[in-house]
C-alpha cells in the first residue's frame, strides 16, 4: 500500500472544444497533466449524452496520457469491452448502476483494464466497502454528475476523508478521485480530506493563461494541502 499517494492532475474533457478533440488532448499532454478523464453519458442514467467508444478511439492517437472512462451510464457491462478496446485503461463505473457491483468489476479486470468506483453525492461510502480488493481507484463525485461547471459539494469532504481511512486501512492499492467543481478555490480542501486524483475541467480549459498555468496550480495547491502545507483542514 502506499501511503503517500501522488497527486495527479486528470482533466475532463467534457469542457473541451468537441471538434478539436484530438488536439486538446495533444495539448493536455504538453500541459503536463497526468491523464485525460472522458466523461460519458448515455442520456438516462444522467440528463445528458456525450462520448461513444469511436470518438475516444479517434482521439487516441493524439496522446500518449492514459485515459479514464467514467461510464455514467445504466448498462456498463455491456459495454465496458468497447470503451477498453477504444484505448480506456481504466473504467470507472457507478455503484448505483450496478446490479452486481463485485461481478462488474471482475468483468473489467478480465478485460484487462483497472477498475474504479464512482459514488454520487448521495450514496454512502460503504457502498464499496466490500469490493475494494477488486478496486483500482475510488472516485467521491463533489456534484450531481450530469452537466459540467456546476458548484462544488463542500460537505463531501467528509465522506472523502471516510474513504480515505477506508483504503487506508484495506491495505490495498486505491486511488481517490474527486470529480465535480474542481478548481482552485476547492481543491485543496478536497486534498486535506484524502484525496489524490483530481479531474477539472473548466478550470483548465477555461483559465485565462492556459493549460498548463491551470495543471500547475491545481497540483501546487493540491499537493500542499495533501502533506498539511498551507491548509488547517486535517485529512481525518
Amino acid at each position: 500500500m502506499r501511503t503517500n499517494p501522488p497527486i495527479r492532475i486528470v482533466p475532463s474533457t467534457l469542457s473541451a472544444d468537441f471538434s478539436r478533440l484530438g488536439e486538446d488532448c495533444a495539448a493536455l499532454e504538453a500541459a503536463g497533466a497526468d491523464g485525460i478523464q472522458w466523461d460519458v453519458m448515455d442520456g438516462a442514467f444522467v440528463p445528458n449524452l456525450t462520448f461513444g467508444p469511436d470518438v475516444i478511439a479517434a482521439s487516441r492517437p493524439h496522446t500518449s496520457l492514459p485515459f479514464e472512462a467514467h461510464l455514467m451510464v445504466q448498462a456498463p457491462d455491456a459495454l465496458a469491452a468497447r470503451y477498453v478496446e477504444a484505448g480506456c485503461g481504466l473504467l470507472i463505473v457507478h455503484a448505483e448502476a450496478c446490479v452486481h457491483l463485485h461481478r462488474t468489476l471482475e468483468g473489467i479486470r478480465a478485460l484487462g483494464a483497472d477498475a474504479g468506483v464512482a459514488l454520487n453525492p448521495a450514496t454512502p461510502a460503504s457502498a464499496v466497502a466490500s469490493v475494494l480488493d477488486l478496486t483500482d481507484m475510488l472516485l467521491v463525485m463533489t456534484v450531481n454528475p450530469g452537466f459540467g461547471g456546476q458548484r462544488y459539494i463542500a460537505t463531501m469532504e467528509p465522506k472523502i476523508a471516510e474513504v480515505r481511512r477506508m483504503i487506508d486501512r484495506s491495505g490495498h492499492d486505491i486511488d481517490l478521485e474527486v470529480d465535480g467543481g474542481i478548481g482552485p478555490s476547492t481543491v485543496a480542501g478536497a486534498a486535506a480530506a484524502g484525496a489524490n486524483v483530481f479531474v477539472a475541467g473548466s478550470a483548465v480549459f477555461g483559465h485565462p493563461q492556459g493549460p498548463a498555468a491551470a495543471v500547475a496550480k491545481l497540483r501546487s495547491l493540491a499537493t500542499a494541502a495533501h502533506t498539511g502545507e498551507g491548509s488547517d483542514s486535517p485529512r481525518d
